[in-house]
Parts: C-alpha cells; structure tokens; sequence
C-alpha cells in the first residue's frame, strides 16, 4: 500500500471514528442506571447493563412517537407526490414562463422557517387547523414541495422525451403519460425525496412546537427536549429516549438506502 493511499485510509477511519464517537457515549449512557452516571464515567463501559432508562423513555415518549408518526407519514407521500407531478411538467410540459414558475417555487426552498411563523400562525387560524396534527401536515407539505419539485424535476430531465412522445402517440394524455409511464420509473427519485421528506419532518423542532402547543399533540422531538428538567437530568433517559426518537429515521435509511445511492446517481438532486 502506497503512502498516500495509506493516509488516505487512516483520514477516513479517523473521520468514522469521530462520528461513531458520540453514539458510543449515547450507547454506554443509556443502559447505565440513573445513579452511575457521570461525567468522570461517561466514556467507560457500564458494570451493569441497565434498561430502566429506555422503560421510563418509552413510557415519555410514546405518545408523541404515535403523534410523529402520524404526522411525517402523510407528509412525506404527499410533498413527494405533488412534487413528482410539478417536476413532470416542468420537464416533460413546459410553457411560456415555465423557468420563472419554477425559478419562484424553488425560492420557496430558501425562506427561513421564522420568516414565515406569524402569517402562518394566523393563517391556520383562519382555517381551523392552528394547534392539530393536520395543520402541522399542511405545513410540511407545503413547506417540502420546493425540493421535492427540484428532486423530481432533475431526475426527469434524464428520462428520454421520445418515451412520452410514443406515449402521446398513442393517444395517452398528460396524467396517463405520467400514472403509466413515468411514475413507474421514479422509484429512484421517490427514495430521495421520501428519506429527505422523512428526515427533515422528523427531526423538525419550530414548526412542531409553534403549531401545535399543546404538549399532548406534540412531535417527539418536542417532547424529547422536555426530558430534561429544569433542576435535574436524568441522563440515562435522556440518551435512551434520543435512540428511540432516531430510530425510525435510522429504519427508513436501511430501508430504501439502496434506492438513495441510485437516485443521487441518477442525478436526482443534482441543481
């Protein structure tokens, strides 16, 4: 092995170590008891194995596992079909003014969540949906169909347009074209927008606690940052509930990580 490809390698496993560092510390602290934690032994091996921490985490957390659940699942197919409908015109259909129409819904994109927190308050007001689930939906929708238009828009460019124009030959129209034909080859483009959609969703923490208040209706992202108390921590909890509350996003990435990686190669989120 050449020196240079030796420091590369020993870069890169110094690289994961630092990252594997942390969900080591995570790990070890979560099945410690309540009363062996500390900062002199964060970084040793417990003595005994505990579970009594990811017990009372569950027991926290559960609710608002459920509450996420039924928030990012919706939210996430929806984003990335309304998306996977505007990338198909942008690319397949275009008009007068496309570029512009496009160029305005991706500015979406770049608007930072707090810009936009009063007249979304009070728009949900206006709707009945301020301090429920859905309205909580709505936003992550509306919020996610700039990048899912930018996902599915690039990642149609790359299909041929004789294929839709044989489909039109036939006598196809424009939903059958693509219910028929382009929707079955975008289950690359769907892994993307979906790991990216459930990511984001998930792991949101303004827009779950200005829109829905209510602790009992909360993500659990919310209510993981309540486990810690205003005089004591119980850091055993703490770290098993942040497990329990990444979990499903480490699911999705086993899931469809396959999926990803052929969905970035196939340039669907390249600008």
């Amino acid at each position: 092995m050449s020196l240079k490809r030796g420091l590369l390698w020993f870069g890169l496993g110094l690289m994961v170590l630092l990252y594997l560092l942390p969900i080591y510390v995570m790990l070890i602290n979560s099945v410690r008891d309540a009363s062996s934690v500390s900062l002199a032994a964060m970084w040793q091996f417990p003595s005994r194995i505990s579970v009594e921490g990811f017990a009372e985490a569950w027991r926290m957390l559960s609710p608002n596992l459920k509450n996420s659940l039924v928030m990012v699942i919706p939210a996430a197919f929806l984003s990335s079909i309304l998306g996977a409908l505007n990338g198909y015109i942008f690319s397949k259909w275009r008009f007068r003014g496309s570029e512009i129409l496009f160029a305005l819904l991706l500015f979406g994109f770049f608007i930072p969540y707090q810009a936009i927190l009063l007249p979304l308050v009070r728009f949900l007001q206006w709707i009945n949906l301020y301090g429920t689930l859905p309205g909580l939906i709505l936003t992550h929708v509306v919020y996610g169909v700039s990048v899912t238009t930018l996902i599915f828009r690039n990642f149609y460019v790359n299909i041929p347009g004789s294929i839709v124009e044989a489909a039109t030959v036939d006598g196809a129209g424009i939903i059958e074209v693509f219910w028929r034909v382009i929707l079955p080859l975008s289950l690359p483009a769907f892994a993307v927008a979906l790991i990216f959609q459930f990511t984001n969703i998930w792991n949101d923490f303004l827009f779950g606690i200005t829109v829905v208040p209510n602790p009992q209706s909360q993500p659990v992202t919310i209510a993981l940052n309540n486990l810690s108390g205003s005089f004591s921590v119980d850091w055993n909890v703490v770290m098993a509930g942040a497990i329990v509350a990444a979990l499903p996003t480490a699911l999705v990435y086993l899931g469809l990580g396959k999926f990803f990686v052929r969905g970035l190669v196939s340039g669907a989120v390249k600008a």
